[in-house]
């Protein structure tokens, strides 16, 4: 007769590896809810527009920085706070009133203006930060690769392998104990029982398999999938030019020195010429300017060096000020590569479609070493073309073409059966 302690254990057994698998669950489902991307780009709009003059989301800028600024305030205090901060100060809020005292009594802009579902867009906001492309780089992720997947997903599916096959082993075990075989006594005794029963179970080694299966093939795939994926790749420049001085602290717009972008399938490597239209004058660095590049720091003394490289590749004397006549290449070490099957033109999506160059780049302002910061993948590509809409028909650019198209021809308006395809191939693809 089978004993009632033997039946309790199964039932034990069953009800823990419920509650664990309940518990595993439970935590998936936690960590999979995924943002709100309407409501993050709506707060992200506000926040460029109204908030980020003085405010920045990871550092103190003119005034505290907000990211997660909602497990700091309350919501309530927060609305209040941003539709008249006068007012509430003026109320006599404690909160309110030290924060004024300690930005030196500079008065925030109030925004009268902002619905509460508009405030909570903002702070939303600050509470997701940016959404990062599939494969971006996590600076924040402490030794894992550029573009690679979180790691605690691989810990979490490991264990979860690991524990649901320790279950399965203790479920056949406990039923091989109710069929009246002995019970090994000792914590040893158990382990080495169990050990061997793992290695009799055909469907334990059927189930090894199929997980080792699927995990060699997630790592294979994975491996695959990143091969000419340059994302993150950062060369060492023959000039150390900073992006972040320049397009971001100088304002000199993208197209100044890539000025072929607008009109032609490249962006165009900016002559040394250009870089003296403003150098020839500027031999030198503010005193305090510093430049970080990886992991050391450009001071004036080496930042002045730099500019001499420029003047010693297009033959300037700045003791004389005149031009030597020896000129020498600078050999610049290309960024961003696409595939010799890929066709790019840089004039159809900066001059038709209007895009910003950071879209595809990142926010080269920023950076002090240029990186490469999107993929470039197809499946990149392709996404962004499903996502962005552009007007052909009410689109300048097209507009002239057609029009001196339908002059030449001696038609009103031009079209595909009055040109043929090679005429119309020049544009459209």
């Amino acid at each position: 007769m089978k004993s009632v302690k033997h039946h309790s254990r199964l039932t034990q057994t069953l009800v823990k590896s419920f509650a664990f698998l309940l518990v595993l669950f439970v935590s998936f489902s936690a960590f999979s809810q995924e943002i709100d991307e309407a409501r993050q780009k709506e707060g992200k709009k506000l926040f460029k527009s109204l908030c980020a003059s003085c405010h920045k989301l990871d550092k103190k800028l003119v005034g505290p920085k907000l990211a997660g600024i909602e497990e700091r305030r309350s919501k309530e205090w927060l609305q209040a706070w941003i539709k008249d901060n006068a007012a509430l100060r003026a109320s006599g809020d404690k909160d309110a009133i030290e924060i004024f005292d300690e930005y030196k009594q500079s008065n925030m802009t109030a925004f009268p203006q902002l619905t509460d579902k508009n405030i909570d867009d903002i702070l939303y906001y600050t509470t997701v930060g940016e959404i990062k492309p599939a494969g971006a780089v996590d600076a924040t992720v402490a030794g894992s690769e550029k573009g690679d997947a979180p790691k605690w997903i691989l810990y979490i599916l490991a264990a979860a392998i690991a524990v649901a096959f320790l279950i399965i082993a203790s479920l056949l075990k406990t039923i091989s104990e109710l069929k009246g075989a002995p019970k090994t006594p000792g914590l040893l005794g158990q382990a080495a029982e169990l050990w061997e029963g793992i290695k009799k179970n055909t469907f334990l080694h059927v189930l090894f398999v199929i997980f080792g299966a699927l995990i060699t093939a997630y790592f294979l795939f994975g491996t695959l999938f990143k091969v000419g994926v340059d994302q993150g790749y950062q060369p060492i420049q023959p000039i150390a030019f900073s992006h972040k001085i320049h397009a971001g602290d100088n304002k000199i717009d993208c197209q100044y020195c890539h000025s072929s972008a607008k009109h032609s399938k490249t962006s165009g490597i900016p002559s040394v010429s250009v870089c003296m239209n403003c150098h020839k004058n500027i031999s030198e660095v503010a005193d305090d300017t510093k430049v970080v590049m990886d992991d050391h720091t450009l001071n004036k003394a080496d930042l002045d060096k730099e500019i001499a490289k420029i003047y010693d590749a297009v033959g300037w004397d700045a003791e004389k000020l005149e031009y030597t006549g020896e000129t020498k290449p600078v050999k610049w070490v290309r960024v961003h590569n696409l595939p010799d099957f890929a066709y790019f033109n840089h004039s159809q999506h900066v001059t038709v479609a209007g895009l910003k160059c950071q879209k595809c780049h990142g926010p080269v302002e920023e950076m002090e070493e240029v990186y490469q910061y999107s993929p470039l993948t197809m499946g990149w590509c392709i996404d962004c073309h499903k996502e962005t809409k552009v007007d052909l028909k009410g689109n300048e650019y097209y507009a002239k073409i057609h029009k001196e198209l339908a002059k030449k021809y001696g038609v009103e308006q031009v079209t595909i059966a009055q040109l043929g395809g090679k005429e119309c191939g020049k544009c459209h693809y």
